[in-house]
Order: structure tokens, then sequence, then C-alpha cells
């Protein structure tokens, strides 16, 4: 690779920190769209004319996410060949149009129709993303850098919960404003997206950050076939294993995203329906903290190792869900806060790892595809977060989701020494370290 001259220097360092945030925005943005109906079961559930039962929106919340599962395994191939750009802009407008039809027809077939296109539309998000962010971010520096950017989901769980709250009940006083300001939010930042997103450091006349997957013959890959590209996951024992462990570990993250608030405010009623959308936004306070955490501890400790980091944050995680319901039988809520935050601080360290930098590392070549695929079996494991609390107690649905967080420990084990196939070492080209410094070397 040719070294860069100052001025493509300052050029790549102003995309990168562009790319970052825009793409950072556009998945946190997603969260609105996502959270609104968790937040308008509240006021669903108390409505006369609608009458829809926890069994009927378990139900929803189900086939929303086999929706989302069904779009993880196709998009981010499509991503792969087409781009981030045409896909994740597509996807944040559908979404925004999905949302605000619920809010505006409330009935069940309507509310079925959404969910599914919602779920198809939502999940045009990460795998575009992860795959637009690295291809601006080397190997060497994914874990702390995905580490931060992993805090997007956090912040838009944090920020849409009380957002569509404080509007439906507060605002508005009708639960049909949950969907409505939410799809607002997003269709702005989709105009966002389109104007300050590009998918790659060549389509702004700068070169690659790591050298181009190649063919036989030598020559660039730009755009793999659909086939090529499932076929290479599927051999990739590594992205197999995150896989599977991301399968175990996403059903407790999505009951806590979709029943949250009904949980509380079926046990302290009292607080009111605002302050049940509240308190479980402290497991996503401490989403902000434990990617970049976990990120640093990957990087910095275990060399780009993904597993090790993974493991010891989910023996935290194991702890934490297994004292979930003694801490909701203390009818105490700091003790539910507190609790609820470690919860969120040992569990997204791992969730954003596994389906962010590791994905990423492990599936080279065709990172949309890897991230796709691993988020896509998380995807469907989280059907069982969203529908699990609608049918059994939460005493059952946490002693699964510790039993599963055990299972994701043992599948990781035997991974803790695998690295990233050629893992570049200091002497390459690191951006973040060398822009503004030196030139980077060939």
């Amino acid at each position: 690779m040719n070294n860069l001259s100052p001025s493509n220097f300052a050029r790549l360092k102003r995309w990168r920190l562009q790319i970052f945030a825009i793409t950072w925005l556009a998945y946190a943005a997603f969260y609105f769209t996502r959270k609104a109906f968790s937040v308008a079961k509240l006021g669903i559930d108390d409505d006369p004319d609608l009458m829809m039962e926890k069994a009927v929106m378990a139900n929803l919340d189900a086939l929303y996410l086999a929706a989302y599962a069904i779009g993880q395994f196709t998009w981010g191939i499509l991503a792969d060949r087409f781009g981030p750009r045409i896909v994740v802009f597509g996807g944040l407008l559908i979404s925004a149009v999905a949302a605000a039809l619920m809010g505006t027809f409330a009935t069940l077939p309507i509310f079925a129709t959404c969910m599914m296109v919602q779920g198809l539309a939502q999940s045009t998000g990460w795998s575009g993303l992860c795959k637009n962010l690295g291809s601006f971010y080397a190997t060497s520096e994914r874990g702390r850098i995905f580490g931060m950017w992993s805090t997007c989901y956090a912040f838009g769980g944090l920020v849409a919960s009380p957002f569509a709250g404080w509007m439906a009940y507060e605002v508005f006083g009708n639960w049909r404003a949950a969907f409505i300001a939410c799809a607002a939010v997003v269709a702005a930042v989709a105009m966002l997206f389109f104007i300050f997103q590009r998918n790659t450091p060549q389509d702004v006349g700068l070169p690659p950050v790591e050298p181009l997957t190649e063919t036989g013959d030598g020559t660039a890959k730009a755009h793999p076939s659909f086939l090529a590209c499932l076929k290479t996951i599927l051999k990739n024992r590594n992205v197999l294993v995150l896989g599977l462990a991301y399968f175990m570990l996403k059903p407790a993250r999505y009951a806590i995203l979709f029943w949250g608030p009904v949980m509380v405010y079926e046990r302290m009623p009292e607080i009111g329906k605002i302050a049940a959308a509240v308190v479980p936004t402290a497991f996503e306070v401490a989403g902000l903290a434990g990617p970049i955490l976990i990120g640093l501890l990957s990087d910095k400790v275990f060399g780009a190792r993904r597993f090790p980091a993974c493991v010891i944050s989910l023996l935290g995680l194991t702890v934490c869900l297994s004292l979930f319901v003694p801490a909701m039988n203390t009818g105490s809520v700091l003790v539910v806060v507190a609790l609820l935050f470690m919860m969120g601080l040992t569990l997204y360290g791992p969730d954003s790892m596994i389906c962010g930098a590791a994905a990423i590392d492990f599936g080279k070549g065709t990172a949309g595809t890897a991230a796709g695929f691993v988020n896509g079996c998380g995807s469907i494991g989280a059907v069982l977060g969203g529908l699990l609390p609608g049918y059994f107690d939460t005493e059952t649905v946490f002693l699964c989701f510790t039993v599963s967080a055990v299972v994701a420990i043992v599948i990781m084990l035997p991974f803790w020494n695998s690295r990233p196939q050629g893992r570049q070492s200091t002497d390459t080209f690191t951006p973040n370290r060398d822009i503004g410094n030196a030139p980077v070397k060939p």
C-alpha cells in the first residue's frame, strides 16, 4: 500500500469520524421504532377498543423477531454485494412508515403485517452498518472501535423508551403517539444518513485500510456472489460458534427490552406508567459502558482475541441472571435498578463483541454476511425473548436465561485462543494511531 499524503491523512481522519458518527446515529435511531411497541403496550393493555391480551402482544413480538431473524441472513449478503448505503437507507425509511401505520390504524391485522415489515426493515441495520464501519477501521483496532460504536444500541434503547413514554402518556395522552413520534425521528435520521454516509474509503478517493479480498487470479473481488458469501460463512467454524453462542445470549436482552416496562409495572403499579418505562433503562445505561470495557479488554489485554473477554463477562452475567428474581421479590426499586445495571454491563459487552468486532474479524472478506449470520442466529433466539414472558412467569423465564448463559460459556471456552486470520502486527496499517503523526507504512 502506498504512503498517504498529509492531505489524504486529514481526509481519512475526517471520513472515519463522519462514518463512525452517522452509522452510530443510524443504528441508535432504529431503536426508536423498535421500542415503540414495548412502551405502547402499557396503553394498549387498557384500551377497550383494542382488547389485546398479553399473549397476543407476545405473539406480535415473536412475529417481529422472526422476520428480523430472516432479514439478518439476507441483508448481510446483500450489503456485501451492493453496499450498505442502499440497504440501510431503505430499511430506515420502511421502518418509519411501518411505525406510523401502527400508530394510525389500530387493528390486529394491521399490527401483524406491520410487525413483519418492521422486522425485515430493522434487520437491514446491523450487518450493513458493521460492514460500513469495518471498511474504515483495521482489524487491530476494531475491538475498541466497535466497543465504542456499539454503545449506539444501548443509547438508542435508553433514550427511545422515555421519549416514547413521554410523548404517549404526558404530551398526547395516547399510546398511538409512541409510534408516530418515533417514526418521525427515524425518518429524519434516514435523511441525514443519505447525505453523510459513504460505503468505503475508495468511494471518496482514499485507499482501503486493509487489503481487499482477492480472487484466484489476484484481482480484487468487489461484489462476491450471494452463494459464494453463504458458502464461505458455512465453512467458517469460528463464525458458526459465534452464531450459536449469540443464539443463547440474545433472548435475555430482548425479554428485558420488550417486557421490562410490563414486568416493572405489574409488580410496582404505584410508580406509574412513565416510571415503569424508565426503570428498565438502567439496563441500557450500563450498556453504554459494557461494550467499551470489553473492547478495550479484548484489544489491550488479550491482543485482539475476542473469546476470552466474552467468557469472563458471561460469567458475571450468569450470576446476575440468577439473582434477578430474588431482587424483584424484595420490592425495592433501587435493588432492581442496581441489578439491571449490572446485568446490562455484563450482557451488552459480549453481545456487542460477538455480533460486531468478532463477526467482522472472523468473517473477513464477507464481513456483512458474517455479521448478518451471527446476528440472525441471535435473532432466532431473541424470538424466545419476546415470546416467553407472555406465556410463562418471570421465575421460569430467567431460569432459562441463566442456563443459556452457562451454555454460551461452554461453547466459547474451546476457542479461548482463537485470533482473526491474518491479524495485522503493530507495524502495519493502523490509521487510528498514525493519522496526524507520521506517514502510514506500506
